[in-house]
């Protein structure tokens, strides 16, 4: 009997080691207060009502739920229009969406953990702990009748910060912007974005490593699938699978109850349909490439890059973890000078988008330019989206976290995202 209860205490203690730290610090968990207590009006919150059950009247968008949150209080949280249009299900603000490449802010994070347990270096090679990775090679010449190919070497291996920054030469295969990556991705049989195949996320990983690249690693920023490498590197280096690690180390210290891979039956009915326009109706959109009821399967690929869904208040916590330099609840997830690394621009020039933002471990980042044209937050403010119509913003300077979630693919007409940082601002009143 002794026995047993030293083996129970010995293996508590050895999940409390590998559990994120306990913080001097312990800021509260994200809860509901008035907008005025955080210098918001309630009347120009209005207009963000006012704008979402326009885009919902109009068919720009069959629902959305938007969520503001300042100082670590959210101010705003509402559902507008429908869950599932064919099903007649009103869209509720918990309700779980697909959030795509959100994913990879939180693969970046479960990476810096790792980093910061001193397990790698940023500038290693890749090759140190996924040697399929070894001498990599960059495309030369491509026969589009029979998808051979011929390289050349890469000037240098591929290292971790260049798969946290998309600066790799890696490619991402059905969304590539070059049609050959298209054809290689697809005949190696590499996963892209999300799945219900049977499948890891090791297997797809080693597939992608016998390929070539766009460029030789840190020549230029091309949007890749490295952070589904990084994903297998995290099981390689910590010996757990995926989600099982972001679990302890990042879901449960910040109460992050509905973020997962593939859903628990008892959350099944809470996912939001995707829909796409036809005829003047929304209907669910049909299976293309991937499964758009994935979430729902008993998956085995576990996407660094694409593969996780959550709710608007779990993403908000997550954001706000950043806010807090690392600390939620007293949980320590990163230490404040690992968030002001990821938070720093870490490809200069390369960023191919010179619109006021430059790109710092798997985060965009706004800059003075960006500040300046107005509407957009402070320099230093991190943001992203996702596949199926999500995006959000976090601004250090202001404590604010905002996060506008839908679940559509074929719209045209829908500008609910691009004009949410202005009406957020434009409600500050103090």
């Amino acid at each position: 009997m002794k026995k047993q209860l030293l083996i129970c205490l010995l293996l508590a203690f050895a999940g409390m080691a590998l559990a994120q730290t306990k913080s001097s610090k312990k800021s509260p968990p994200l809860t509901e207060a008035s907008p005025e207590s955080q210098g918001f009006s309630p009347e120009r919150l209005a207009r963000v009502d006012d704008f979402l059950q326009a885009a919902v009247k109009d068919s720009d968008i069959p629902g959305a739920v938007m969520l503001i949150a300042r100082n670590g209080k959210i101010v705003y949280w509402k559902a507008f229009g429908m869950a599932d249009n064919q099903a007649k299900r009103p869209l509720k603000r918990d309700d779980i969406f697909r959030i795509a490449s959100q994913t990879k802010a939180i693969t970046a994070t479960a990476v810096m953990v790792l980093w910061e347990q001193g397990k790698f270096r940023l500038d290693d090679p890749i090759s140190m702990y996924i040697p399929e990775f070894k001498n990599p090679h960059v495309l030369k010449d491509f026969r589009y009748s029979d998808t051979t190919w011929t390289t050349e070497p890469a000037k240098s291996e591929i290292t971790i910060r260049q798969l946290l920054t998309h600066t790799s030469g890696l490619g991402y295969g059905v969304i590539d912007g070059d049609e050959r990556f298209k054809m290689m991705y697809h005949k190696a049989g590499v996963v892209d974005l999300y799945s219900d195949e049977n499948v890891t996320i090791g297997e797809s990983v080693k597939r992608l490593a016998k390929l070539p690249l766009h460029h030789s690693p840190g020549e230029k920023y091309t949007y890749s699938e490295g952070l589904d490498v990084l994903g297998y590197l995290v099981e390689v280096v910590s010996g757990e699978k995926f989600d099982v690690f972001l679990r302890k180390h990042i879901f449960d210290p910040l109460g992050m109850s509905d973020t997962y891979f593939y859903l628990p039956s008892e959350k099944a009915s809470r996912l939001v349909a995707v829909q796409k326009p036809e005829n003047g109706q929304w209907v669910r959109y049909p299976t293309t490439f991937y499964n758009p009821d994935y979430p729902l399967a008993k998956g085995t690929f576990f996407s660094g890059g694409a593969g996780l869904s959550s709710t608007a208040k779990d993403y908000a916590s997550f954001l706000q973890m950043y806010l807090n330099s690392g600390e939620l609840n007293g949980n320590r997830i990163l230490s404040r000078t690992t968030v002001d690394a990821v938070l720093s621009n870490q490809v200069g020039e390369l960023f191919p988008w010179d619109d006021g933002k430059g790109f710092g471990i798997a985060f965009g980042l706004l800059n003075e330019k960006g500040e300046a044209k107005g509407g957009n937050g402070s320099a230093g403010t991190f943001d992203w989206g996702g596949y199926f119509n999500t995006s959000y913003f976090a601004d250090p300077e202001e404590k604010i976290i905002g996060i506008i979630l839908k679940q559509t693919q074929g719209t045209v007409s829908d500008e609910t995202s691009s004009y949410m940082r202005q009406l957020i601002y434009q409600a500050l009143d103090d």
